[in-house]
C-alpha cells in the first residue's frame, strides 16, 4: 500500500514482529506521516528458523530472525525513508547495524502487549533474544531505548521528534500495524 500527497510531511516508520503458531514469524512495517496517515505498509511472509538453524544461532537466533531477515528486509523495501523507525520488540534493534534509519524501541509500549508479541522463551523454538545492554531515553513522553553502540541516534531522534510530539501518540500505529498484518495473512490464507 501507498499513499502520496502526504509525503511533504516528515515520516515515521513502526515495526513489529508476530508469532502465527500455524505459519511462524510474520513482520509488519507501516510507514505514517508525522500526523498519523500511512505511507507504506509491507509485511514479510512467514518465517520459520529450522532445527539446525536454532542450534547453530543458540541465543543469537532471535536477534538475527527479527533484525538482519525480517526488519533489515521490510525497511530496504521501502521506498519512503522516516525519521526514524519504532518497534515494540527488542531483537528489531539488532537491524539497526545494517540500516541508516535510527531504530527506537518503545520500552513502555503498553507494556501488556509488547511482552505478548515477544517471542516467550517456554513456548518458542527460537531463546529469548541475547541480553544488551540498552541506552533508555525518554522520547517526549514515550520510554524509549537504542542499542548502546547506536547512543548518539538518542539525541537526533529526539530532536527529529519534539515539533511533532503533539500530532501522535507513538503507541497507537502498533494496534493498527498488527491488525493489518493479521489482515494481510488472512487474505493470503484465502
Amino acid at each position: 500500500m501507498s499513499a502520496s500527497g502526504s509525503k511533504s510531511l516528515p515520516s515515521v516508520g513502526f515495526l513489529t514482529v508476530q508469532e502465527f503458531a500455524d505459519l511462524g514469524l510474520i513482520g509488519g512495517y507501516l510507514i505514517l506521516n508525522a500526523v498519523g496517515r500511512p505511507l507504506e505498509f509491507h509485511c514479510t511472509a512467514p518465517v520459520r528458523a529450522n532445527r539446525a538453524q536454532e542450534i547453530l544461532y543458540g541465543p543469537t537466533l532471535a536477534p538475527y530472525v527479527y533484525g538482519e531477515q525480517i526488519a533489515q528486509t521490510l525497511i530496504a523495501k521501502s521506498k519512503s525513508r522516516p525519521m526514524f523507525v519504532c518497534t515494540d520488540v527488542e531483537p528489531v534493534l539488532s537491524a539497526r547495524e545494517f540500516v541508516s534509519v535510527p531504530i527506537v524501541f518503545l520500552t513502555d509500549a503498553d507494556d501488556r502487549i509488547s511482552r505478548a508479541n515477544r517471542l516467550d522463551a517456554a513456548h518458542s523454538t527460537i531463546p529469548a533474544p541475547v541480553s544488551r545492554k540498552l541506552n533508555q531515553f525518554q522520547l517526549v513522553n514515550h520510554s524509549a531505548a537504542v542499542r548502546h553502540e547506536h547512543a548518539r541516534d538518542i539525541e537526533q531522534v529526539a530532536e527529529l521528534w519534539q515539533p511533532h510530539a503533539e500530532a501522535m501518540d507513538l503507541h497507537e500505529p502498533f494496534s493498527r500495524l498488527r491488525e493489518a498484518v493479521e489482515e494481510a495473512q488472512r487474505g493470503a490464507a484465502r
